[in-house]
């Protein structure tokens, strides 16, 4: 599965044996695994089996890996794509090289199987300009390995930073573009398409009910329960939902006209509800990334450094 993988070293160098295994012992205790018992084992070992991979042959800390897409939006089909995404931090050491690094580690899609993460640094500079991408992740509720203070501390701090009008922007051009590729004159609309822009339809409804808020629900039936929205919808969604669990090709329908309507109703209401997504908190918001960043970085290494030691001494232990 996904044998190639994307990304080098420092300086674009790749890294060598000896470097590699003295990387692969620096990991740190994870404390969080969320697995619904309805995912595929063999598929859940694969994924565990490349993030294993990446902690060894990049070198890096993996404090949060999840479940993004279908499966934990909550309305999978039997044939739904596995989508691993995972947040990655660099070494200390690693932060003081003129070299430069990207800022992303990709896999080549395979299968049904498709991976990628960011870099910490890029995920805090994407959450600063609304994209709420970030916020899915530290929300998600499959997860397949993190440390519990990392995903509690930031999504703490995403609450306390996101701009409520970029990230209802994000949502409202993420469905605009959905509608416009997807759904046509509405006469002949691919089913499982519908929910691509009904999300952040939702989304935004949620945002709009929650005024001091900016980090909605990820998991979809939760979304819908939590932004009231009409019952004529609620029981066409219900009716989608059950059929694209059972299904491996819903085909293609006209759009309901209760789902149309929620649709172009909420993204209206949306343009006049938000403002642009300018946040005049921007330099404070900074320099809180910042010392999250670092903070983020010392108790990784602080905690590497421990189970490191621990098993130096269990090693001389008679």
């Amino acid at each position: 599965m996904l044998r190639a993988l994307h990304g080098v070293a420092p300086g674009g160098l790749h890294r060598g044996p000896r470097l590699r295994q003295h990387q692969s012992r620096l990991e740190f205790s994870m404390s969080l695994r969320s697995i619904p018992s309805d995912m595929d084992r063999d598929k859940v070992a694969g994924v565990d089996g490349l993030l294993d991979r990446v902690v060894r042959e990049q070198g890096v800390f993996l404090p949060l890996a999840i479940e993004s897409g279908s499966r934990a939006w909550g309305f999978a089909s039997p044939d739904s794509d596995y989508d691993c995404r995972f947040v990655y931090v660099r070494r200390a050491a690693d932060h003081i090289k003129p070299w430069p690094v990207r800022d992303v580690i990709e896999f080549p899609l395979e299968g049904d199987f498709d991976a990628n993460g960011w870099d910490l640094a890029k995920a805090l500079r994407l959450l600063l300009k609304g994209n709420a991408v970030i916020i899915e992740w530290l929300r998600s509720p499959v997860i397949y390995r993190g440390a519990a203070w990392f995903r509690d501390d930031f999504l703490a701090f995403a609450r306390a930073v996101a701009s409520r009008d970029a990230i209802a922007r994000h949502y409202l051009h993420l469905g605009e573009r959905q509608r416009r590729a997807y759904f046509g004159d509405g006469t002949s609309v691919a089913q499982k398409k519908i929910f691509y822009a009904l999300r952040p339809a939702a989304t935004l409804r949620w945002l709009r009910l929650h005024p001091a808020e900016a980090v909605a629900p990820m998991h979809f039936p939760t979304l819908m329960a939590e932004c009231d929205p009409p019952a004529a919808l609620k029981a066409e969604v219900a009716g989608l939902m059950k059929r694209k669990a059972s299904t491996h090709e819903l085909g293609a329908a006209p759009l309901p006209t209760v789902v149309a309507d929620f649709i172009d109703a909420e993204f209206e209401l949306a343009r006049t509800s938000f403002g642009e997504g300018r946040d005049r908190g921007a330099g404070e918001a900074m320099e809180q990334a910042e010392q999250f960043y670092r903070t983020v970085v010392e108790r990784l290494e602080r905690e590497a450094q421990r189970e490191q030691a621990q098993r130096s001494v269990s090693r001389i232990s008679p």
